[in-house]
């Protein structure tokens, strides 16, 4: 009896940690999805980028919140699809106390940004890659490995025309230069696959370990960021 009583503790105790932890997640997504980006940002933004209208920049900071929703349930290195996006993170780490204490009721530490030239190894941004692209497709109901459109981080700088930004085509039946072919991220693949170094990336080796995900295959997007 003794023994059942134990188990039945046991079970008790394991559900009460997964019902916090879902409870955590589910508050920390509140704050990210509530974010309101400071004017500051916003101007910054579009000085970088004076050809876009205001709901473009809206449009930017929205794929920024994506990438902070990926960041949260990441198990691992996340590398930037997006230069736009990596810009605005840019901006808003500029506002240094609104980041910190937004930074601490997201994730729960301080979340770095660390530029392409830090990334250890060439495999390391791939696996980067790979994440985002199967954790982005997740959010929008996306097929990773039959793709029929882009999430947003991998489509806004095509479609926003951003300069010396990071463009995917969803198949690859054609070659464009600068354009990385999005269905090679979500396949394995051999030699076929290209990729190189991203805007940025988020994290240490892990990031807020909410619950994560590292499947897929490595894919390409530009290089740069500082």
């Amino acid at each position: 009896m003794g023994l059942v009583l134990w188990l039945i503790l046991g079970l008790l105790l394991y559900v009460l940690v997964l019902m916090t932890k879902k409870h955590r997640l589910a508050v920390r997504q509140e704050v990210i999805a509530r974010l309101k980006f400071d004017s500051s940002i916003q101007r910054r933004l579009a000085d970088k980028y004076p050809h876009l209208s205001n709901d473009q920049v809206q449009q930017v900071l929205d794929g920024l919140k994506d990438y902070f929703q990926l960041a949260l349930k990441a198990n691992g290195m996340l590398s930037m699809p997006s230069q736009a996006v990596d810009e605005a993170w840019h901006a808003f780490i500029l506002s240094t106390k609104a980041y910190a204490s937004f930074c601490q009721r997201a994730f729960g530490h301080f979340l770095h940004h660390h530029p392409a030239e830090t990334m250890i190894s060439h495999t390391q941004t791939t696996q980067g890659i790979k994440r985002v692209w199967s954790l982005a497709c997740r959010l929008e109901k996306i097929d990773a490995a039959k793709p029929e459109r882009l999430p947003r981080l991998f489509a806004l700088d095509r479609e926003l025309n951003i300069p010396n930004g990071f463009y995917y085509h969803v198949n690859c039946l054609t070659t464009v230069a600068m354009v990385y072919c999005a269905s090679h991220i979500g396949n394995s693949c051999g030699s076929g696959c290209s990729s190189s170094g991203c805007g940025g990336s988020s994290g240490n080796d892990s990031s807020a370990g909410d619950g994560g995900d590292s499947s897929g295959c490595g894919g390409g997007c530009g290089g740069g960021g500082d």
